[in-house]
């Protein structure tokens, strides 16, 4: 029993920081609409922040009390640059053009942290007032966990007071019903906007600096904590800080039993918990989905391609195919890369912008795809033709059964859905050693015979990625196509014509799932190997990142922003030491200059 309880208090104290987090995000969230994958930067700013702030005051309960809340300052200014600076502008942008900005920010963040601090991690020597215990039953406790557990329901009332009790809090709730009306009656939105946003910042500082003195400041905190964050904002439901509280304690014990009951388990249980909640309570534990403004509706896409766009097409195409020809290895490597990004990222516009469905998890396919492939060509001995083919039944299947639970959803909820299962699948394939190998991952799955030639293969990756794309492309213009456009326009008016929605959209799911598993399934041919990265949020999100930078409402935008995307990523990290701060500023210039993806302001400068 003291066991568990020890465990259970554990959890608690881990659930404060994680809701300090969670709750600046849903704050922001709730008024602005801004889905701000950059909040994760923020935390990990509060941790080097106050570990700088706090080497320099004295190690007393004052001093890092003083430190702290010096940080959530710091943080709360930077985070009113930000908002002042960036995100003003895409208050009206579409919640994926937004992702895309705040991972921009993310990439410009880490390397400025890398230059600033260093790439050591930086613990924060405990003084002797912090080493502290209480004894329970035969064990020891620490003082200062006890404190975080406090600091928790603490800054809950807190929150509280300040929306309940205050004009501004009676102002930010406004906001949160009814933007449009509260512009009516005169209210300064862009002030209310603004300290929103200080006050969601300076609670992911207040966090990073509380939760220094339990790990240290690293250059993993962001995206590590963004993800949890994210989780507890969705399960307990956008927009709800006692839905974040009630999340946050939920999702904390329930890993710190993990940790201590089904260790194998602890990587899973969280996107289970989210999973299962999305599933029976769409809008979260405490959400109401009335209370969310709802994704702008996307135009139709283009008609087929003019006769000049097809001739242009088949010279770039002739061009790839002669390119082996006179380029050296290097790059025939980097094309095949570049082809099969092309797959993968038609194969989530084919979802994203006929279908309506947008996915923070497109990875999960990907993924399956490889290890199936990569599973078969070793373990099975199945040649590579037979290999790709189990590639894309695997991953069509698997995307067919999930699709089941994930069409009923829309908007974020959707998107948070799938980004559980892809989380799912890593946490299987990080832990199911005996099959994936782990972090070990699964060698020598390289092409044999006339294949093993890179060119050979890269002629063969050119032909299966050109005909999956082809292939996608024809199923728009297809009757089935249409149908699915409808569907997404206006699912009501669909179904009154006779369609099925949730037919056609499971659908589009199943076959965008089975097109990014064989790039998957080429991908770990070419490369010769299948690791867990391969279902990674950063190879979800390099998806996202190739799509909207070509344009979601274009069918040349998967293909522009893949080979853009690819190419630059690939130039900068052989020729720029901070890479990560050069990408980033150029997705974000790109997001404001070019909001409709790059093919899409080519298409409109020749309307």
């Amino acid at each position: 029993m003291t066991f568990l309880l020890l465990q259970a208090l554990t959890g608690l104290a881990s659930a404060a920081t994680l809701f300090l987090v969670a709750a600046g995000l849903t704050v922001i969230f709730g008024v602005t609409r801004v889905v701000n994958f950059s909040h994760g930067s923020l935390y990990m700013l509060g941790a080097y922040i106050g570990w700088t702030v706090l080497g320099h005051l004295p190690r007393t309960p004052w001093g890092f009390a003083l430190g702290v809340a010096a940080t959530a300052v710091a943080l709360a200014v930077l985070g009113s640059l930000l908002e002042m600076t960036l995100l003003r502008r895409l208050y009206r942008a579409p919640e994926l053009l937004q992702l895309l900005a705040t991972f921009g920010v993310v990439l410009i963040v880490q390397d400025a942290a890398q230059a600033i601090w260093g790439t050591e991690d930086l613990p924060l020597p405990r003084p002797p007032w912090m080493r502290g215990f209480i004894v329970i039953g035969a064990e020891r406790f620490p003082s200062y966990d006890l404190l975080l557990i406090a600091a928790g329901p603490a800054v809950l009332a807190a929150l509280w007071l300040l929306l309940h009790r205050t004009r501004w809090g009676t102002l930010v709730r406004a906001a949160t019903q009814d933007r449009a009306m509260l512009a009516a009656l005169g209210v300064n939105q862009r002030l209310l906007f603004t300290s929103v946003f200080a006050l969601g910042a300076g609670l992911a500082g207040l966090g990073g600096a509380l939760g220094l003195p339990l790990g240290s400041a690293n250059l993993q905190l962001d995206l590590s904590v963004i993800t949890d964050a994210f989780v507890v904002v969705v399960v307990g439901g956008l927009g709800s800080v006692p839905g974040a509280f009630l999340a946050s304690v939920l999702i904390g014990v329930l890993q710190a039993a993990g940790v201590a009951l089904v260790p194998k388990a602890t990587l899973v249980i969280v996107f289970v918990v989210m999973a299962v909640t999305l599933v029976l309570r769409p809008h979260g534990l405490l959400g109401r989905g009335g209370t969310l403004a709802r994704e702008a509706e996307a135009p139709a896409l283009v008609v087929p391609a003019t006769l000049a766009a097809r001739w242009l097409g088949l010279a770039a195409l002739a061009v790839l195919a002669a390119a082996p020809l006179f380029a050296g290895p290097f790059a025939v490597a980097v094309l095949t890369e570049a082809m099969i990004a092309v797959l993968f990222a038609a194969s989530l516009h084919f979802m994203m912008g006929p279908g309506g469905m947008a996915s923070f998890g497109h990875a999960a396919w990907f993924g399956i795809g490889a290890y199936g492939a990569g599973l078969a060509a070793t373990l099975l001995a199945w040649p590579l033709p037979l290999a790709l083919l189990g590639a894309v039944l695997t991953a069509g299947v698997v995307a067919a059964l999930f699709g089941w639970f994930v069409v009923r959803l829309s908007g974020v909820y959707l998107a948070m859905l799938t980004l559980a299962f892809a989380q799912i699948v890593w946490a299987v394939a990080q832990q199911w050693t005996d099959v994936t190998g782990g972090d070990n991952g699964i060698l020598s799955v390289w092409p044999s015979g006339m294949l093993a030639d890179p060119r050979a293969f890269y002629w063969l990756t050119l032909a299966l990625c050109t005909g999956g794309a082809l292939l996608l492309r024809r199923v728009l213009f297809a009757p089935a196509g249409y149908a699915l456009r409808a569907a997404r326009d206006s699912a009501l008016r669909a179904e009154a014509i006779g369609l099925n929605a949730a037919h056609l959209r499971l659908a589009a799911f199943a076959l965008a799932g089975a097109a990014a598993g064989l790039a998957g399934g080429l991908d770990a041919f070419s490369k010769g190997s299948v690791f867990p990265t391969y279902v990674s949020i950063g190879r979800s999100v390099d998806a996202l990142l190739m799509v909207l930078l070509g344009g979601v409402q274009t069918m040349a935008g998967p293909i522009v922003g893949a080979m853009v995307y690819t190419g630059l990523y690939d130039l900068l990290l052989q020729t720029v030491a901070l890479w990560r701060l050069v990408l980033g500023l150029a997705i974000v210039t790109l997001v404001l200059a070019f909001p409709q993806g790059i093919a899409g302001a080519l298409r409109r400068g020749q309307a």
